[in-house]
This record gives C-alpha cells, sequence and structure tokens, in this order.
C-alpha cells in the first residue's frame, strides 16, 4: 500500500511540480487542501533549509503523517543573494510575481547581461512521524534576463534563462524544466535518501 505524503503548500504550480516528478515512486502524494488542512505556517526562517523543515515538522506534527515542505527562491549574484528567503514577497505583496518581477527589473537596470547571474535554491524536508527528517538542496544556475519572455512555469521563470537552452524557464517545456530545475535536482537527492533508507520500518 502507498504511504501517504501530504506537501505542506498551497501554492498550485508548486505541488503540482512535485506531483509530477513523485509520480513513478510509491507515494500517495496529497495537498493540504485535500487533506483538509487549513493551517498557514509562518515562514520566519533565515536559510531555505529552516523554512521548509518548519512547515514539514508543522504539518506532521499535526496530522501525524509523513509531511513533505519545499522553500524555495532566487538569488542574484548581483543583488548580494536577494531576494533570497524574501522571493515570493520581493515585490511587497506575496505572491504577487508581476510586482516581484518589476522590482528585479528596476534593481538590475544598470547591471550588464554578464553580471546578470542567478541561481534558483530548493531545499526540501521531509518529516517523518517518528522525528525524523531528510533534508536536501538542489540549485540550477542562470541569468536575468531584461524582460519577460514565455508563458508557462510560475514566478521569476519568465526572467530566468538557461544558458545551454538560450531560453527562459518559462520558454521550455514543463518536462524538460522537470528534469533540470533546483527542485527537480533535490526531489532527486531525495528520492536517493528514501532508497538508501529502504522506506519502510520505522519511518
Amino acid at each position: 500500500m502507498n504511504r501517504k505524503v501530504i506537501i505542506a503548500s498551497n501554492n498550485d504550480h508548486k505541488t503540482r511540480e512535485i506531483k509530477e516528478i513523485l509520480k513513478e515512486f510509491p507515494f500517495q502524494v496529497i495537498t493540504m487542501k485535500e487533506a483538509g488542512i487549513d493551517v498557514e505556517v509562518v515562514e520566519d526562517g533565515t536559510t531555505f533549509k529552516e523554512n521548509a523543515s518548519k512547515k514539514a515538522r508543522e504539518i506532521m506534527e499535526l496530522t501525524g503523517e509523513i509531511c513533505l515542505a519545499d522553500d524555495s527562491g532566487l538569488e542574484v549574484e548581483a543583488l548580494g543573494g536577494a531576494p533570497g528567503v524574501y522571493s515570493a514577497r520581493f515585490g511587497g505583496e506575496h505572491g504577487n510575481n508581476k510586482k516581484n518581477n518589476e522590482k528585479l527589473l528596476k534593481m538590475l537596470n544598470a547591471v550588464p547581461s554578464e553580471q546578470r547571474k542567478a541561481r534558483f535554491v530548493s531545499s526540501i524536508s521531509m518529516c517523518f512521524p517518528d522525528n525524523s527528517e531528510i533534508i536536501v538542496e538542489g540549485y540550477v544556475n542562470g541569468l536575468i534576463g531584461f524582460e519577460e519572455i514565455g508563458t508557462n512555469g510560475f514566478g521569476y521563470d519568465p526572467l530566468f534563462i538557461i544558458p545551454e537552452y538560450n531560453k527562459t524557464f518559462a520558454e521550455i517545456p514543463p518536462e524538460v524544466k522537470n528534469s533540470i530545475s533546483h527542485r527537480g535536482e533535490a526531489l532527486k537527492l531525495l528520492v536517493e535518501k528514501l532508497r538508501e533508507i529502504g522506506f519502510c520500518g520505522g519511518m
């Protein structure tokens, strides 16, 4: 029988991506909404790992089920790593992609292309009812463009250029993005860890 895993997120884009990447594994992956949970975990950590761990642990303790949480965002080299953990609310309003992208473009207005290096970071925590935890982190490197291009993806995807493809994350098909994305890399590491422990027994 599949083990139930609750994704500690109400972000439809994120949960869809996680479900897609995990679909080949023996998990019954459900969202907080599907589990009937209406809780907002305060993300007050100073790192992606702290936020992911806090979200996963709080929902695990609330439900008694295995819980998976992701905290991810964009780090821009020319901005000293900003927006970082504030990625979702960079423009002042949580989840407003347009405002976030507009602010980022404005701050990088005078920065030439060769200095617009950035990376997406994804920290994933999986907390188990026995209080054990697996935490992994994935990255993908790229450049910030000068305008939004593409209609796929979400968040900063229309600005984030993958040099190998010379396209933004919002221009490439979802299955290609999932194979190279920061969240995809983190989930691959998570699966490796689960296989190492056998994903059985008291976990």
